[in-house]
């Protein structure tokens, strides 16, 4: 079977699990919950050197599927053999493990094109590029203050605003070279705005960009399988159960500061107005942040996730402790043969 791989690039908290759902719903399309793999095993590839040698390249893959195993949002109906996906691996890389598994899943649901809603994973275009994975790209982008506030309230992500605004602009300036470098004919700007306000134009052009048959059942997203498995995984995706929000945007005009708008604008406004967001300052002073301002943010930043994290409901951290758990594990080894 020939695969379409299409991967979403941007930052999380972009409407990326409702494209996701939307998408899962069409014939040949298979969207998963994403583990994350690259994100989460390319800082711990240390720990398995050599991986032209097959046991530390089935120890990694072994420990993929692990991975995938204590996902909150499960995997069901694929079977992950680990000598199966060692024996499709044309290289012995991540890159290839990731492909594999997509692939696999992709075989389970009858689907010839996959996707990874991982958006993070802009972070590592130039590795699927260079190990020949080649995706399609779907760049899905939303204004960057409601992205600040949608992390602020998550139990994940970075909490003071500064930090947010510095990933946001990271990730979209990286979204949108990876376009002048692969050429426009690859990558589609999905804005999460227009998705909302016009959802069966938006899933059109994708589908014309991937090559998927368009059927409004997309729409109907909020009542599958796959969107209650979603919702019912963590307070972050329980409105995935829910229609589309159409008034779900500018939220942060009523709900962050004046000094938080300002602080994201000082710090990415540039990347706000060339994806055609207007700014709440325009005429704001140019501020070059100080190295004791950085420091401030950061300590203030730590202290906000260890807040947001007793904060949470206790079965979504229950959920996410085996995980925690299996990478600390890697991680340690590491530690330990250095």
């Amino acid at each position: 079977m020939h695969f379409t791989p299409v991967q979403m690039i941007g930052t999380q908290r972009s409407g990326s699990n409702l494209l996701r759902l939307m998408l899962n719903q069409l014939d040949g399309v298979s969207a998963p919950h994403p583990p994350h793999i690259l994100e989460r095993f390319f800082p711990l590839l240390p720990a398995y050197k050599d991986l032209t040698n097959s046991e530390n390249f089935t120890q990694l893959v072994t420990d993929v599927c692990k991975l995938i195993e204590f996902n909150p949002v499960p995997w069901s109906g694929v079977k992950l053999e680990v000598s199966e996906i060692v024996s499709r691996c044309k290289e012995p890389l991540l890159t290839e493990v990731f492909r594999v598994i997509y692939e696999m899943r992709a075989e389970s649901e009858n689907a010839n094109i996959w996707i990874c809603k991982s958006l993070v994973n802009i972070r590592f275009a130039d590795q699927l590029e260079e190990n020949g994975v080649n995706p399609l790209y779907i760049h899905l982008f939303r204004d960057g203050r409601d992205v600040a506030l949608s992390f602020k309230k998550a139990i994940v992500g970075e909490k003071h605003i500064y930090h947010i605004a510095k990933q946001w602009k990271e990730e979209q300036e990286a979204s949108i070279k990876l376009a002048e470098i692969i050429g426009e004919n690859r990558i589609l700007k999905v804005r999460y705005e227009d998705l909302l306000h016009n959802p069966e134009n938006e899933l059109q052009k994708i589908c014309r960009f991937i090559g998927a048959d368009y059927n409004p059942v997309a729409l109907d997203y909020y009542h599958s399988e796959e969107s209650y498995k979603t919702a019912h995984s963590g307070v972050m995706w329980e409105n995935v159960e829910k229609p589309v929000i159409a008034d779900n945007f500018n939220k942060f005009k009523k709900e962050l500061s004046s000094e938080d708008i300002l602080i994201f604008e000082q710090v990415a406004g540039d990347v706000l107005e060339k994806l055609g967001y207007s700014l709440t300052f325009p005429h704001s002073e140019e501020h070059v942040f100080i190295e004791e301002e950085i420091q401030s943010f950061s300590e203030i930043n730590k202290q906000l996730k260890q807040e947001a994290r007793l904060k949470s409901k206790p079965e979504d951290l229950e959920k996410r402790k085996n995980l925690e758990m299996h990478l600390q594990r890697i991680q340690d080894s590491v530690q330990i043969k250095d």
